[in-house]
């Protein structure tokens, strides 16, 4: 660390190899609900009325030993710029600037455990000792500025060895060949199904090969926690190896890994014990799936929203904290039905059938999340009414706008948002929903003099 002089010196944040001034709070706190809480503190009392005000979106959320500040979380998202699976200064930039602005959580890409697991020669890598360090810058930033980092484990399947999107394999060639850094002749999956016919070839894999994957995902978790990473994320959705396992229609083995639910969900269930297993108590496990691959329409046997829900039921004992749902990427040829709930609404659906049993499992919510409102409304747990709106009117601000002044019962869509694209378009995302909905949140200090004015339209 640099001289400073302490006399004129921000205090610095700490458990960091590096001088930034702290930020307490970090951005995105709420200033009503650490109003309250330091009153509370000294006895005095507290302005209850307006913590009320505050939505459930920007309430701290504690998973095991982790205390987020909010709700937002900055979905894993594949840049397709690491070198040889480690992740350069672009990955610090792009993800830093994301968690200084104030991401209650921020969760590192895909990462895959094994070289040929990776979705592109460009991805993001955790296979090696090597690949610590630069993902180590990572996790130290977000934690200088008092947020909390994730990473994502993966092995993509049948869908590894192919190219970045801005190469032009859009409709046409999706595969990396030798010459291109890929390994179109090692490409795994459950059974010798191509994604499609402009992906490589499958290898079905051996039940040495599936030994030898989980041993990979329990040599990554812990290389992530000697990395920093407060949190751990299993993919298990979008068509890559786990999802292939579990859907009928790509997973035709008949040994133990094929065939029944059980035998589909086995590779799976394996694996989230063996990451458990080596990491800290206090280390949150969270899993992604897809809820449904969206290809009932063909009437045959397909991983679906039943399916996922009864898998659901099983994760709290197995360890897991959080559930990730998502949906799709697992047939060329699903059908879906966009529109902006599309993924919420199954979301919905879990966590409700979660709750109903008295199972203890968190719910994040993902897809096309791009407005305050719609951010609000699906974590919000209580009848709440904000800036600008009419009690009167006996209207009240609920999950997707329903409900009234005279129903108090949760029923929200999950726990937490899990936002991709719109951080791409809106870094400052969390603060503009902050502005939009009248919450009055804590700005980094370097750029507290650029915030809104209270009437400023965003």
């Amino acid at each position: 660390m640099g001289s400073i002089d302490k006399a004129t010196a921000s205090t610095p944040a700490e458990g960091v190899p590096f001088y930034t001034p702290v930020q307490s709070p970090p951005a995105g706190s709420a200033i009503a609900l650490l109003d309250d809480n330091n009153n509370n503190k000294n006895n005095k009392p507290s302005d209850a009325a307006h913590a009320q005000t505050v939505p459930t979106l920007f309430h701290p959320l504690r998973i095991r030993g982790l205390t987020l500040v909010n709700r937002f979380v900055v979905s894993p998202m594949c840049q397709y710029s690491a070198d040889n699976g480690h992740l350069t200064d672009w990955h610090l930039v792009h993800l830093g600037t994301l968690a200084t602005r104030g991401a209650g959580l921020t969760i590192v890409e895909a990462t895959s455990v094994l070289p040929n697991g990776r979705i592109s020669p460009e991805d993001s890598g955790l296979w090696q000792d090597s690949q610590i360090a630069p993902l180590r810058r990572i996790t130290d930033y977000i934690h200088s500025q008092g947020h909390k980092v994730g990473v994502q484990l993966a092995h993509a399947g049948r869908k590894a060895s192919t190219l970045a999107p801005w190469h032009g394999q859009r409709g046409s060639n999706h595969t990396a060949t030798v010459e291109e850094g890929g390994w179109p002749d090692n490409v795994w999956g459950p059974s010798a199904i191509p994604f499609s016919s402009t992906y490589p070839p499958v290898k079905e894999m051996t039940v040495e090969q599936i030994h030898e994957t989980v041993e990979a995902f329990t040599a990554a978790a812990k290389r992530a926690v000697e990395a920093g990473f407060d949190v751990i994320e299993i993919h298990g959705a979008h068509g890559y190896l786990f999802t292939a396992f579990m859907s009928p229609l790509s997973n035709q083995r008949t040994d133990d890994y094929g065939g029944s639910f059980e035998n589909r969900t086995r590779f799976l269930i394996e694996t989230i014990k063996a990451v458990r297993g080596v990491i800290p108590d206090s280390m949150p496990v969270f899993v992604r799936i897809s809820a449904t691959e969206w290809m009932e329409w063909t009437g045959k046997a397909t991983w679906d929203l039943e399916q996922s829900i009864k898998l659901a039921h099983l994760l709290p004992e197995l360890g897991v904290d959080l559930l990730d749902v998502s949906s799709g990427g697992n047939a060329h040829d699903q059908k879906i039905h966009i529109h902006p709930y599309y993924q919420v609404s199954l979301a919905g659906e879990i966590r409700s059938s979660l709750k109903k049993a008295g199972k203890s499992l968190l719910v994040g919510a993902v897809g096309m999340i791009t407005e305050a409102e719609m951010a609000r409304d699906i974590v919000q747990d209580t009848c709440l009414y904000t800036v600008g709106e009419d009690p009167e009117k006996g209207d009240c601000k609920h999950s997707l706008g329903r409900g009234s002044s005279h129903e108090h019962e949760d029923r929200s869509q999950a726990d937490v948002v899990i936002i991709a694209r719109q951080f791409l378009r809106e870094p400052e995302f969390v603060l503009r929903t902050a502005h939009r909905l009248g919450v009055q949140v804590k700005w980094p200090n370097q750029y507290a003099r650029a915030q809104w004015a209270d009437s400023q339209r965003v």
